[in-house]
């Protein structure tokens, strides 16, 4: 019996690896289409096809005479990769991303700043204001929720079965943006705190990168009821800021006291961030477990761990264009550090003490004192 085939489009990534080992496991004979600038070792067994998928004449002849049962596409420009592969699958499994939540709002209803807490799938339609400079992030969420309508469109007339999967922050081995770096540096270096805007209290939703794999391979399992859906991603649990400092540093043997300043005063702890610190990002990812039976490989906290004893084993190169925001600019970190305890040093001084909230129900005690006199 002939195998069935695969399709990967990128791979080389942190989640590439899962994904093709994940298809391997269920018998598909596996074939990976990438630009050839990066090659994992893990990779070495599969097909390999080199083109740039973004752009559609690259895609077309490495993709001539071609077809097959799956495709799974992490990377590229994906509307040009779902045209490329009308007629050539069955079965089309995709990334999009959170940035399509950007700029959401209800036209019409009374709501706080922001996205929801555990925003849902379908708030992605909702309506924006116009206009929008392409600049913006609501510009950018414009055009990533035009790229999903057009995958959708295909699948609805029939070019293939379609589902999409929301990346949020993806971490692992390989990430192009070693956010986790900004903590293990500092452990390595020997300091002894990090600047966490705003105490640290953001939440931005975060997936390994095995548990992004594996919520794609859900898809690959259960096409029929993936067909025509999309899905938020992401790990089971999620940490604040200040919670994910604490983790990556246990992970790397150390411990950094957290120093919470203002965001518009933190200066370097602004790199920190993935995205705008003024709202949280935090979306409700149960969908994928109810629709498909995705069961998550491994915790947020494990899987932070390893993420950190890779780095600490393989240190990302800093001088990459693009990979670190991060300038690492110890003395600038103390400087701001010491310049905001003084200024704030008189008005934290001046506070009066803290006042705490009597408990709105009598004790039992004493409310059995005053039944007992009133009786």
């Amino acid at each position: 019996m002939e195998a069935r085939t695969a399709l990967l489009v990128g791979g080389s990534g942190p989640t590439g690896p899962h994904v093709a080992a994940g298809l391997a496991d269920r018998g598909y004979a596996v074939t990976l289409l990438h630009r050839g600038t990066h090659e994992a070792p893990e990779l070495d067994g599969y097909e390999h096809l080199h083109a740039d998928p973004h752009f559609r004449e690259p895609l077309d002849e490495a993709l001539a005479g071609r077809s097959f049962d799956v495709v799974v596409a992490t990377y590229g420009r994906l509307r040009l990769v779902a045209d490329a592969l009308v007629g050539r699958c069955e079965d089309l499994v995709a990334v999009s991303g959170l940035p399509v939540y950007a700029g959401y709002h209800e036209p019409g209803r009374l709501q706080p700043h922001g996205m929801p807490v555990l925003a849902r799938e379908e708030m992605a339609d909702v309506g924006r204001a116009e206009p929008v400079e392409e600049t913006t992030g609501e510009g950018f969420a414009r055009k990533v929720r035009a790229t999903e309508q057009h995958v959708m469109a295909l699948h609805a007339e029939g070019a293939f079965r379609a589902s999409l999967f929301r990346y949020p922050t993806i971490y692992g081995p390989r990430q192009v943006y070693p956010r986790e770096w900004s903590v293990v540096r500092r452990v390595r270096d020997g300091r002894d705190r990090i600047i966490v805007p705003d105490a640290g209290l953001t939440i931005t939703t975060r997936c390994a990168a095995v548990n992004a794999a594996a919520h794609l391979l859900a898809a690959v399992d259960r096409p029929e009821a993936a067909a025509g859906e999309i899905f938020n991603v992401g790990d089971r649990d999620q940490f604040t800021v200040r919670q994910w400092v604490e983790v990556c540093a246990a992970a790397a043997g150390g411990l950094l006291q957290p120093v919470s300043m203002p965001f518009e005063l933190a200066g370097p702890g602004r790199g920190l961030f993935p995205i705008s610190h003024d709202a949280h990002l935090l979306v409700n990812i149960h969908k994928a477990a109810d629709r498909l039976g995705y069961v998550e490989p491994v915790p947020a906290v494990q899987a932070l761990a390893e993420t950190v004893r890779w780095y600490l084993d393989n240190p990302p190169d800093e001088g990459a264009a693009g990979n670190l925001v991060d300038p690492f600019d110890y003395a600038e970190e103390d400087r701001v550090v010491e310049a905001y305890r003084r200024a704030t040093a008189g008005l934290l001084a001046e506070q009066p003490p803290t006042v705490v909230a009597a408990h709105p129900y009598a004790h039992p005690k004493v409310a059995g004192r005053s039944d007992h006199r009133d009786r």
